[in-house]
């Protein structure tokens, strides 16, 4: 049996020797908390630097980015301008355009309507059609024209230029019958007489050409010749029997026997 003493004594050394490891083990304890925590702070200052850093990038980025943004605007806006601009040039050329072919549409007809004035045209007579040029047309109507007011002499005059100035011309039936009519008014008769057989030898189925053979005869009743006029009008109405002027010389004839 081990005495109370010497109990008490291992007892107390037991109790000092676990004191100590707990104490040792306490202070080991306390020394990898705190490199735990050193590291751990370590970490975290470097991840909150890392993130400053991120930060900071994030935020170059973003005002490069928004330079660019404010960039692209200026350079649409430029666009939208430029477009504008053309499309205003595009309508303005769109009226130019425009402009220029009505004007040119106008000239065109200009110089249609001027030419149309030379142009020859089909025109119908005495129940013939022919092409005869403005000109022509002109001067054939106004030397009617004359013979009509009863100037007869200007008339006349008016015939033989217009001959002149149109040998080959479609209106020669008509202008002879009419041409003699103002010499037969002049009591030029035997010009008269030449011209109104012209109408009959030119053209024999013309519409003036039995009053032209009744003119003959008149001519020829004025000059006394009686014989040639008997002759010209029993001619008329074997030739030209239907017609008007046939049985005007039928009378004619009658009173010259």
């Amino acid at each position: 049996m081990i005495p109370s003493r010497t109990f008490r004594a291992v007892f107390a050394s037991v109790v000092l020797g676990i004191t100590t490891l707990n104490v040792q083990a306490a202070l080991f304890d306390d020394d990898e908390a705190r490199k735990a925590i050193l590291d751990l702070r370590q970490k975290v200052d470097a991840q909150q630097q890392r993130n400053a850093e991120d930060l900071r990038k994030a935020n170059d980025d973003n005002v490069q980015l928004r330079r660019s943004i404010l960039e692209l605007s200026n350079q649409m806006e430029t666009l939208r301008a430029d477009l504008a601009k053309l499309r205003g040039q595009d309508e303005q050329l769109a009226r130019d355009v425009a402009e220029v072919q009505r004007k040119q549409k106008d000239m065109t007809q200009g110089v249609d309507e001027r030419l149309r004035k030379f142009e020859p045209s089909k025109v119908t007579v005495d129940g013939k059609e022919f092409v005869a040029s403005p000109l022509e047309i002109r001067d054939f109507d106004a030397a009617l024209g004359t013979l009509r007011k009863g100037e007869f002499a200007p008339a006349q005059t008016a015939f033989v230029e217009f001959f002149k100035r149109y040998p080959e011309t479609g209106y020669r039936p008509s202008a002879l019958f009419w041409l003699a009519n103002a010499q037969y008014a002049l009591r030029s008769y035997r010009e008269a007489i030449t011209n109104f057989k012209s109408v009959v030898g030119l053209a024999p189925d013309h519409v003036r050409a039995p009053e032209a053979a009744l003119s003959i005869a008149n001519c020829q009743i004025e000059l006394k010749d009686a014989v040639s006029a008997r002759k010209t009008l029993a001619d008329l109405i074997k030739v030209y029997p239907q017609s008007e002027a046939a049985s005007v010389a039928k009378d004619r004839l009658a009173k010259l026997k």
